[in-house]
């Protein structure tokens, strides 16, 4: 199983990490779609060639064609977002609020999946990027859709475990040479 793999991978100062890792995505009580795309979503938002290597595999066999699509769609189209709506957010003239931003954002209208799991994920994406905006913007979408604060949660402590594994074995990597 490539998730124990990279367990193994975690050094000993990280043991929590590992620890963390397992329960997040061994022990979630989401459903196999809604877990499989947050994790493949944040394994691409992560940027770790590891995780993501290891923990894609899995992902796919655990989602549907389309699920597995969507999942990337949702890291694909945060990626642009976060990093847009941050600025926007961050800029002190609260003009730029005002501009159209002119971006396509079709995927987040017809993801090809439930639109809950889509915003789960793009929440998630969000998270590891730091975009307020728009992790308030998903969250509300979520809550409105009867999604409870424990399941959007849940997307978060996975996103939080899996960016944090990505960011010791890339530095682990980078000392190693």
């Amino acid at each position: 199983m490539a998730l124990d793999e990279l367990k193994s991978a975690i050094p000993d100062f990280a043991k929590d990490l590992k620890l963390n890792l397992g329960s997040v995505i061994g022990n979630s009580e989401l459903p196999q779609q809604q877990l499989w795309g947050t994790v493949l979503a944040c394994a691409i938002a992560s940027r770790s060639p590891k995780v993501l290597r290891e923990l894609e595999p899995e992902a796919k066999a655990n989602l549907s064609a389309e699920a597995y699509a969507a999942a990337k769609s949702a890291a694909a189209i945060m990626a642009m977002n976060n990093v847009f709506y941050r600025t926007r957010h961050l800029l002190s003239d609260p003009e730029y609020g005002n501009l159209r931003a002119g971006l396509r954002m079709n995927v987040i209208g017809k993801p090809g999946v439930e639109k809950v799991d889509f915003e789960l994920w793009s929440l998630a994406v969000s998270a590891i990027n730091g975009c307020g905006q728009c992790l308030d913007s998903h969250e509300q979408v979520l809550r409105k859709a009867g999604v409870d604060r424990e399941t959007i949660q849940e997307a978060v402590k996975i996103a939080s475990v899996i960016q944090a594994v990505g960011v010791t074995l890339e530095a682990e990597a980078v000392l190693a040479e």
